[in-house]
């Protein structure tokens, strides 16, 4: 039987890293500033290993008041029972979209610091230098029609939606193609439905 080792590590840095932004917006809401050690605290780890996934408190909490503004997939489609994929993956784009403009600069912040760690390694290559919120969403929207695509078309599928939804895209659309809001958007739709087609168009025949 192959082994999971090398799945199951990453999984869990991504988990610990999670648990560190949500202990970290628990003292948040609480009105104060936490110390990089209350939240390591509060998280259940150690300090060293809070200074291995952040380089500061500061950077921990910017990334944290964030991760509270983006919705969970269970809400975002709680009172949504359409199983159109182009329809709930578009409803992903949306919440992602407005959040963006709403922390425009904090996110931009955010990404600067993951590029320049990005520049300068780390001591292990599986510590993710962010969280990776869009997926899940994505992973959310395709579940009701996953039967129309076949395994590995939906694994491309889910992969080429990140690539069109969040803040990269975002900067893209800004500052190189200098297209405003509205047209941003008309083209995100566009690649969303041209997407959603080549994966159905790659299912075998039932």
């Amino acid at each position: 039987m192959p082994s999971t080792a090398g799945t199951q590590r990453p999984n869990q840095k991504t988990r610990t890293r999670k648990d560190l932004l949500q202990a970290a917006a628990r003292l948040m809401r609480q009105g104060r500033k936490p110390s990089l050690e209350e939240v390591a605290e509060e998280a259940l780890v150690s300090r060293a290993t809070a200074y291995r996934y952040f380089p500061s408190v500061d950077a921990l909490l910017l990334e944290a008041s964030l991760d509270v503004a983006v919705p969970e997939a269970d809400e975002l489609f709680r009172e949504n029972s359409s199983d159109d994929p182009v329809a709930r993956v578009e409803r992903v784009d949306n919440a992602l979209h407005e959040m963006i403009l709403a922390n425009e600069a904090p996110l931009r912040m955010m990404l600067a610091s993951s590029l320049e760690r990005g520049l300068r390694g780390t001591d292990d290559p599986d510590v993710p230098a962010r969280q990776n919120r869009r997926s899940p969403l994505i992973e959310a929207a395709l579940a009701p029609a996953r039967g129309q695509f076949s395994p590995a078309a939906l694994r491309t599928l889910s992969r080429a939606l990140a690539l069109v939804i969040g803040t990269e895209a975002m900067v893209v659309f800004k500052d190189v193609l200098r297209l405003d809001d509205a047209e941003a958007r008309k083209v995100k739709r566009w690649a969303i439905r041209a997407l959603v087609d080549a994966a159905r168009r790659s299912a075998p025949a039932g």
